[in-house]
């Protein structure tokens, strides 16, 4: 049994977010990266599999030279084998372009059950990728899963609970499945010494668009079907105003400004 999880190198949250205007895209190399907080959770809960089950672990990321960073963290807490996505034709995919690298790398590596993935990442934070890949490879879309019930590899069946709006909903679906997870599924575990340093020595397999057979016209910012067309940075809040008077005056004046404001009628 194969587990592929999909991790993405992104900003840090914390970092001041800089942006190319003109192709309408992030400055990546102007920002400290961090691996997808989402994609954290993606992996222990694979971790978490393979320690119930027999499994083997391969995780995937598409990106530039220093995504190979996010891949050494996998190494290190203990994933089977990384694959590195990497070739300046994928520069500027949107969803369905990166979704559909990841998904031919799926295929390469072959005879994958289960997709982890984090249920979104921080920088595009669109939600869509695991199911296009979902849609791509024939997969059982699983999002917004919150807790895996049960695996049964032999019958090809998994049972999770996914998050809805004011509750939990029990789903039981057919393996293969693209699996997207959500904070608070597990507590993801943190790499030991000797993992970093196994990991900071090993090579990491690269694969460019030829080796996974891209049809070129599907990758790239060209090819995108949907792109950043405007940024702007939202106008600064006014500032606010400060009622004095009773309760009777401050009540008055307060409707009587809302009612200007047409906020009220």
């Amino acid at each position: 049994m194969k587990i592929a999880v999909c991790v993405k190198q992104v900003p840090d949250t914390e970092a001041e977010i800089k942006w190319d205007t003109e192709k309408g895209v992030l400055k990546r190399d102007a920002i400290d990266p961090i691996t997808n907080p989402f994609d954290e959770f993606a992996i222990e809960e694979a971790l978490l599999t393979r320690e119930k089950y027999d499994c083997e672990i391969y995780a995937i990321s598409m990106g530039p030279e220093r995504a190979q960073e996010v891949l050494r963290n996998a190494l290190a807490l203990g994933v089977n084998g990384v694959y590195h996505i990497n070739d300046p034709q994928l520069s500027g995919s949107d969803t369905f372009g990166t979704a559909y690298a990841l998904a031919n790398a799926i295929k390469k590596i072959g005879d994958v059950d289960i997709v982890f993935m984090g249920r979104q990442s921080t920088d595009g934070s669109t939600g869509a990728v695991p199911g296009e890949i979902a849609s791509i490879l024939g997969y059982t879309p699983l999002t917004y899963v919150a807790k895996i019930r049960e695996i049964d590899f032999k019958a090809k069946r998994i049972v999770v609970e996914r998050a809805i709006e004011g509750g939990f909903e029990v789903v039981e679906g057919k393996l293969p499945a693209v699996v997207s997870v959500i904070k608070g599924i597990n507590e993801p575990r943190l790499p030991n010494l000797m993992g970093i340093r196994k990991a900071a020595k090993m090579e990491i397999p690269k694969w460019n668009c030829d080796d996974l057979g891209l049809e070129k016209d599907k990758i790239g910012l060209a090819a995108s079907a949907t792109r950043v067309t405007e940024i702007s940075v939202p106008p600064p809040k006014g500032q606010g105003e400060i009622l004095k008077g009773d309760l009777e005056e401050i009540a008055e004046t307060l409707v009587s400004k809302l009612l200007d404001l047409k906020i009220i009628k």
